[in-house]
């Protein structure tokens, strides 16, 4: 198992605004390259990639939840 860490410390973002689906679902696959959300620093939105491939088995952070860098956001099984 692969867990998401937040590069930076913010408010994570699911999805890019109240009205869209969540970028990524527990079951969801992604790569390296995939968005699975935003962390909000000081009005500025910094992607954050899955930098894993796998199966998201797990959402580890509520959306608009406050995160440190190296908080865990998601577990991916590959």
């Amino acid at each position: 198992m692969s867990n998401i860490h937040s590069p930076i410390p913010g408010i994570f973002y699911r999805r890019s605004s109240p009205e869209e689906d969540p970028f990524v679902e527990v079951g969801t696959n992604v790569n390296p390259d995939t968005v699975i959300g935003l962390v909000e620093v000081m009005k500025s939105f910094h992607k954050v990639l899955a930098e894993v491939s796998g199966k998201v088995i797990s959402i580890e952070v509520e959306d608009e939840g406050m995160v440190r860098a190296g908080d865990i956001l998601m577990k991916v099984e590959p």
